[in-house]
């Protein structure tokens, strides 16, 4: 994925996982410097507080430039560092995993660790809410009413976002959508609407497209 083609977490999730009575609950949180993200953390101590351990890593940058993970009283390696590796691994940038344990009463060893931490974080980024920030285009569409429908449940099968929509003799839709599936975009349009479509194309700079949505 290119400089320019970059996943970002925009909205926070949360996973749940449970082994042998010991709880582990895991939130994502999108986070712009290791400042914001020490807050974050600092906050999620006080509301657990009475957790075992508030374990977490972050990953800041288009390119990952920053990265911290803490196990914080784990055994070394089992929890800090899976969660970072299921952050870079997801390809999400400028996202902080927390994952406070509450423990059950039965140890789980190294490999039940890793396991639960690894689990509950994937968890935590599936629920998320993503977006890739990508080159985009913006397609301007003059149409009839009766393609309306048409147009929209195109635009809403593929990587393209309806900006604007304004009524009047006919309808003209704003939609924005990845550069590199454009010409798929026009395409569609002028084909299902039998060429009738009057579609204007023109470079929109970054823009953000939902590449996951939450399920909370």
């Amino acid at each position: 994925m290119s400089m320019s083609e970059t996943i970002y977490l925009k909205k926070s999730g949360e996973g749940l996982y449970e082994e042998k009575k010991s709880r582990f609950i895991a939130v994502t949180y999108p986070v712009k410097d290791p400042q914001e993200a020490q807050d974050i953390i600092d906050e999620t101590r006080k509301k657990y507080w009475d957790a075992r351990h508030n374990c977490y890593a972050y990953a800041i940058g288009p390119a990952n430039e920053v990265t911290k993970c803490s196990d914080d009283g784990e055994p070394s390696g089992t929890a800090g560092r899976p969660i970072l590796e299921v952050i870079t691994g997801s390809g999400v940038h400028n996202c902080l995993v927390i994952v406070t344990r509450y423990f059950g009463g039965t140890l789980l060893g190294t490999g039940g660790l890793v396991r639960a931490y690894t689990k509950s974080a994937s968890e935590a980024i599936k629920a998320s809410l993503l977006v890739t920030l990508t080159e985009g285009a913006r397609l301007t569409v003059r149409t009839d009413y009766n393609s309306f429908n048409l147009i929209k449940n195109i635009a809403a099968d593929g990587s393209a976002a309806i900006k604007d929509i304004i009524y009047d003799a006919g309808v003209t839709m704003i939609i924005e959508c990845a550069a590199n599936v454009s010409d798929v975009l026009f395409d569609k349009i002028t084909d299902a609407t039998s060429d009738q479509a009057v579609i204007e194309v023109k470079d929109a700079g970054l823009i953000e497209i939902i590449s996951q949505v939450s399920s909370v």
